[in-house]
């Protein structure tokens, strides 16, 4: 019986060493916030580096009239050091931050989490979300849905290694207006700030209001080929309403 639990522990260890091994590198999401106006969203995203053992912290400060960066973003710290620490990476990041929006005001005005997916979440639909945008019961607002559609880009230069490549495209449904569809976004090729993405799924939708929704942010889990699994990275698409 000794000989049976032994066995068991080792290969219980060994099945948790493998999954170790093959954890991959998800980045962690953090929604910093809109500037008061709702003119500006910003978000970070933090890890550990697999493979290398770096910590990273990249911030993102995004015009949502246009959909563009601001000036001197996005802001990206990697402390190449296995011994450094994470808060460290991110502590650099959010005091080069502070030159572009104070977190004062990004704090004061974080905007409502109308909509979360999480990539561990295996029931929902990656590539369609449908949200009231703000927690009023009965809704004042109509609805927001966003769909996702991946497209084929397996010609994309320096990729040739990394399995199926994809870029995106993303739609916007006017409920009130009879479902009329609005292109939000379209690649016609994959930026190289992107790397070799293989997929991609709606992970948040965040709105901004004042007397009623003017702004929001829907942020995109973009799937790459890791060095140890899978890794997870976030980019966003923005808009006025």
């Amino acid at each position: 019986m000794r000989n049976l639990v032994l066995i068991g522990v080792c290969l219980l260890a060994q099945l948790t060493s493998a999954m170790a091994a093959w954890a991959g590198d998800v980045a962690e999401l953090e929604i910093l916030g809109f500037t008061r106006d709702g003119g500006v969203f910003a978000f970070e995203e933090y890890g550990v580096a697999d493979g290398s053992g770096f910590p990273y912290a990249n911030r993102y400060y995004i015009d949502t009239a246009d959909d563009t960066f601001l000036k001197g973003t996005p802001i990206r710290v990697r402390l190449e050091d296995e011994t450094a620490s994470l808060d460290a990476a991110r502590l650099q990041a959010k005091q080069k931050g502070e030159a572009i929006i104070a977190q004062a005001e990004l704090t004061a005005n974080r905007g409502i989490t109308a909509g979360f997916n999480p990539v561990t979440e295996l029931s929902a639909d990656p590539f369609r979300m449908v949200v009231n945008p703000r927690p009023i019961f009965s809704p004042v607002d109509p609805p927001l849905e966003f769909r996702l559609d991946e497209i084929g880009m397996n010609d994309t230069a320096g990729c040739e290694s990394q399995g199926e490549i994809n870029g995106f495209r993303l739609l916007r449904i006017e409920a009130s207006d009879g479902g009329q569809t609005h292109l939000l976004h379209e690649d016609k090729s994959i930026p190289k700030s992107r790397g070799c993405p293989n997929g991609y799924r709606i992970g948040v939708v965040q709105t901004f209001s004042m007397d009623s929704i003017s702004a929001y942010a829907v942020l995109i889990a973009v799937r790459q080929y890791g060095f140890e699994g899978p890794d997870f990275r976030w980019i966003a698409v923005t808009g006025r309403l």
